[in-house]
């Protein structure tokens, strides 16, 4: 009988073997000495204050505990997948052999290692001694609240200093309740499940294997992730302004499901990418999710990042003006993003200021259009029918 050599190879390996614990503090400190990092692959940060909030809380009331951390270790230097740092994913430039690269627990990781440095992130996250949880207060801490990077900052004395300067928390029952809810914390165990040298793509279905319970990740976010190679953070540069300012005109609801953070602002792009490249409008250009155009765009980074830089700029600029048309005229807010970026689309091919005439028509289109139950076909034809009003 013939048997298959890596099926042999395989039985005769137990990955579970390698699985450890280590405590939340001993990771945030190797977080903050560059030991653990994250692979160049991996989207940003995508938590909510409110899911932080809900670690944090099951962290100190559950039951039962939290699911493994994932953590390929590099030990073949020359062919590990470029890393960057926490938070502000810097390129690392020093990898070293037994680097801890992250596959699946960067939200988690990221949300203790914040309240450990007292991130500004987490000013308004608070242990509240009434209520027995962590909660967000909205203007200032009530004398039975503590900032959550006080109450676990690396540095003990921050707790006592912090202790002494508010009396009603300086009460010995206090101290006592706060002392043993950081040391909990600190102590709180995660298994660390380790694999060693695994390729890009086998990291990425080990993390699709982990997560297939909930959405997989997009491809999209890591082919951009990709981007900061060669020195664009499109999260910093574009997909957060954008989303910034549609949370500034009060559009938040826009942006759940979690993946429409990423499909809108990409896919309100491909104008800008158009004119950027000099192309006439083609119709599966249209600025609507299903459209996304992230190969393209990652191949203009490659070759020019400054014209890249430049969609940026001509997107968030026309995102502008599409806003105010909206306010200046007094429509109806708007039910879906495309209105948004339909209108945006049209302010990219169209820089120079409208007229009465077109306002008037755009006035009218942006009334009359009506998105639901609509085929890509028909959606990909409202917009190519809108750029010729």
């Amino acid at each position: 009988m013939i048997i298959n050599k890596n099926l042999v190879k395989a039985a005769g390996y137990n990955p579970t073997k390698e699985s450890r614990q280590k405590s939340i503090f001993e990771m945030c400190d190797l977080i903050e000495e560059g030991e653990i990092s994250l692979p160049l692959y991996q989207r940003d940060l995508s938590w909510t204050l409110k899911k932080s909030i809900e670690l944090l809380n099951y962290q100190l009331l559950g039951k039962s505990p939290v699911s493994p951390i994932s953590i390929n270790v590099i030990n073949n230097i020359d062919e590990a997948v470029p890393q960057v740092t926490f938070i502000d994913r810097e390129i690392v430039t020093n990898i070293v052999r037994g680097q801890n690269s992250v596959v699946d627990g960067q939200q988690r990781l990221t949300t203790n290692y914040k309240a450990y440095i007292n991130h500004d992130d987490f000013k308004t996250i608070v242990l509240d001694l009434g209520k027995g949880q962590f909660v967000k207060f909205d203007e200032q801490p009530r004398p039975n609240q503590i900032p959550v990077g006080i109450l676990l900052n690396k540095d003990d004395s921050v707790l006592f200093e912090y202790a002494k300067e508010h009396r009603s928390l300086n009460d010995p029952q206090a101290i006592n309740i706060l002392l043993q809810v950081k040391n909990k914390m600190k102590s709180y165990n995660y298994t660390i499940n380790q694999a060693i040298d695994l390729t890009e793509d086998e990291q990425i279905d080990w993390f699709e294997v982990l997560n297939n319970a909930g959405s997989r990740v997009s491809i999209i976010q890591m082919r951009f992730s990709k981007l900061k190679a060669h020195g664009i953070d499109i999260y910093t540069q574009y997909t957060n302004i954008y989303k910034e300012k549609m949370y500034e005109r009060g559009y938040d609801d826009f942006f759940t499901p979690q993946k429409t953070n990423v499909s809108y602002p990409i896919a309100a792009l491909n104008p800008a990418y158009e004119t950027i490249v000099g192309k006439e409008h083609n119709k599966n250009f249209a600025p609507m999710p299903s459209d996304t155009k992230e190969n393209q765009l990652c191949n203009l980074c490659t070759e020019n990042p400054e014209k890249l830089t430049k969609c940026f700029e001509i997107t968030l600029g026309a995102l502008d003006r599409a806003l105010d048309f909206i306010s200046e005229h007094n429509l109806k807010k708007p039910e879906r993003v495309d209105y948004i970026n339909y209108l945006l689309g049209y302010l990219v091919f169209h820089p120079q200021d409208i007229g009465d005439a077109t306002t008037h028509k755009l006035i009218e289109w942006y009334n009359t259009v009506d998105f639901r139950n609509k085929s890509n076909s028909s959606r990909r034809k409202i917009f190519t029918e809108l750029l010729n009003i």
